[in-house]
């Protein structure tokens, strides 16, 4: 194996780097000062400098969307500055293309989102408060791994650094028992699926003698039938083992109970960034290996997401905390995704991209409002829907936002929801899955109920309820900017998501 790296490889890689760079200063700087402000903003300009990074890595392709006044100096700039071709192969163990550079720009986006919100919220805990910012950048720079991989042991490297790091996270707040008890729980569930993962990798191997995906997708074909037994059973313990990160039914049971106990920021990036590696990574390997000519396959993943989209709503309308409804929500719209995934070839994979795009977006402002509200506790969050009784008329702006992020997860039209629902129901309807769109528009209608009964909690009176608010000022403050923010991109989504269509059709997968 070559590890000796030219130009372009390296400056491919710089989104990587970055990250590891930050993850480094922030260790030193700790070492040196424990200052909070200071702390949270070097991950914040790390984080951002390696999103701009991966964007520029893209803007070749992207100025090709772009009017003609924007598309010159783009170029020119390209030209001064120089640009390494995509994709670029960085060893047999990753791949940085377009399509990785999306993804890298989500999970980057969504850290960074994380990183201010959890400065937010972590004003008013009195502990150390600095290392939470190093488990993040762990974490993020363990979801770049994972989406740029294309060989299971960069896959399973990534996937463990994206994941140890959010036990710390999860368990955080120590003097909060469910804060403990939701870490432990996540820790051992989480260890049994790399199991799972790692046992399917090792049959995987043992029939085709390669952990690389295109290898394994030209080794599968000629593999005798006695061995094609033991490479369904290699598969199926690798889907055990992702469906538990993506919380898919019926491995879906530590979800709620995470999301109720971790702090409301993290269980936002769990929510988020996590899954969203996860699923760009099962999505390039269904491509790169051909897995969607197996029958048997494509009816076990109709099964997992029909069971996640009717158990997902089913169980969120029992909830009456907000936490635990995001969560069964979660698994619900990982089933809608599903859906498009199914569905196959290119249209399914731009759905499942603004899909993605559309949830990360809507589900951090959802969280936001939940950090934000909680913040000034620092030992519990307002996690009850009870406690957002009577928002609107204590914070009306922010009653207004979880108002319009409610509306996206239940997909109304002119918000962001409504384009990744219309998307999923497009690839669903060009492939003819008539079974699929049946359960998503059951869960659809389900949905909608329980998001507008916690959406009216907020506009009722109730003066004697616990007076969990925001302060006054959250709106000059970080979090407060980047909850302004994602509202303003939730409603530009569904209002004039064309240059978002853009961005996610120049990410498109080759193969598919």
């Amino acid at each position: 194996m070559n590890f000796a790296l030219d130009t372009n490889q390296w400056l491919a890689l710089a989104p990587i780097l970055i990250v590891s760079a930050t993850i480094m200063w922030v260790m030193v700087a700790i070492a040196f000062r424990r200052h909070h402000w200071w702390n949270a903003t070097v991950v914040a300009v790390g984080l951002n400098v390696a999103l701009v990074s991966a964007t520029y890595l893209v803007l070749p392709q992207l100025a090709d969307q772009l009017p003609d006044f924007l598309q010159a100096p783009i170029l020119k700039m390209l030209d001064f500055f120089g640009h390494p071709p995509l994709p670029q192969y960085i060893t047999p163990l990753l791949v940085v293309d377009s399509y990785a550079c999306f993804y890298m720009g989500l999970v980057l986006a969504a850290g960074l989102a994380t990183a201010t919100l959890t400065f937010a919220y972590m004003e008013g805990y009195k502990g150390n408060k600095e290392e939470v910012y190093i488990l993040l950048a762990l974490s993020a720079l363990g979801g770049l791994v994972v989406v740029c991989s294309r060989h299971f042991a960069a896959f399973f490297i990534g996937l463990e650094l994206l994941s140890l790091p959010l036990y710390g996270m999860i368990g955080y707040l120590v003097k909060e028992r469910r804060s403990l008890e939701a870490s432990i729980k996540y820790l051992v569930l989480s260890a049994v699926a790399s199991a799972f993962i790692l046992f399917g990798m090792a049959l995987i191997f043992a029939q085709t003698g390669t952990l690389d995906f295109i290898q394994i997708s030209h080794r599968v074909g000629t593999a005798a039938s006695s061995g094609r037994t033991i490479l369904m059973v290699g598969g199926g313990m690798l889907l055990v083992g992702v469906a538990f990160k993506l919380s898919l039914a019926p491995f879906h049971l530590w979800t709620p109970d995470v999301y109720e106990g971790a702090p409301a920021p993290v269980a936002a990036y769990l929510a988020t960034a996590s899954k969203t590696a996860v699923l760009a990574l099962l999505l390039r390997y269904f491509v790169e290996t051909k897995a969607y000519q197996y029958v048997t396959l494509m009816n076990v993943l109709t099964a997992i997401a029909i069971l996640s989209i009717v158990l997902g709503n089913i169980l969120a309308l029992l909830q009456d905390n907000i936490k635990r409804l995001l969560a069964y929500s979660s698994i619900a719209h990982f089933g809608y995704i599903l859906v498009a995934f199914i569905a196959a070839g290119a249209l399914a994979t731009e759905a499942v991209g603004m899909y993605l795009l559309t949830y990360v977006v809507t589900t951090l402002a959802a969280f936001g409002v939940v950090t934000l509200v909680s913040s000034p506790y620092g030992d519990h969050d307002a996690d009850a829907l009870w406690d957002y009784r009577g928002l609107f008329w204590r914070r009306p702006n922010l009653a207004a936002i979880l108002t319009v992020a409610l509306l996206s997860l239940a997909g109304i039209p002119l918000t962001a929801g409504f384009i990744g629902k219309f998307y999923v129901i497009a690839a669903g309807v060009d492939k003819r899955l008539w079974l699929l769109m049946a359960a998503l528009v059951f869960g659809s209608a389900v949905g909608l109920f329980y998001y507008l009964r916690a959406m009216a909690q907020l506009y009722l009176r109730a003066p004697w309820v616990r007076k969990f608010s925001a302060p006054l000022d959250w709106a000059q403050n970080t979090g407060g900017l980047m909850l302004l923010a994602l509202a303003f991109l939730m409603l530009l989504l569904g209002v004039y998501p064309t240059p978002f269509i853009a961005i996610v059709q120049a990410a498109g997968l080759a193969g598919q």
